[in-house]
């Protein structure tokens, strides 16, 4: 799994600092998990964005592709659909606006399922609204 904070890395809990926040992780095995922390003093929006991309064999007799969002540990969206593109990639999307209140986190967790296909990344990114 590999994580990145963008531009939080420089600026670790300082509410004051005006730049937009962007985090991102990215994951091959299914299982991708963001956590963005509280911070004191402002409330944030971001757009929150899971990504789910498979390899998708060239029979794909029966292949499907299923993709689960969750904020902190309640589930936002679900859907599954029969794979398509046969010898190539398929994906499924999801996207939310999210406003979180000032000092208030948010961990976000996508889970993927298949059959018949390969997962090839599932990312999840969160920008913050300059």
């Amino acid at each position: 799994m590999v994580y990145s904070s963008g531009d939080m890395k420089n600026r670790p809990g300082n509410p004051h600092d005006s730049r937009p926040e962007h985090w991102r992780v990215q994951s091959a095995d299914g299982v991708a998990v963001l956590n963005i922390p509280g911070l004191n003093g402002r409330a944030r929006v971001f757009d929150v964005d899971a990504a789910l991309l498979v390899d998708v064999p060239a029979d794909t007799g029966g292949a499907w592709l299923e993709l689960t969002v969750e904020f902190d540990g309640r589930r936002q969206w679900s859907r599954r659909i029969p794979a398509h593109n046969p010898g190539q990639t398929d994906s499924l999307d999801y996207h939310q606006r999210m406003r979180l209140e000032a000092e208030q986190g948010l961990r976000i967790r996508a889970i993927a399922a298949v059959k018949g296909v390969r997962v090839r990344e599932l990312v999840i990114e969160a920008r913050e609204d300059a």
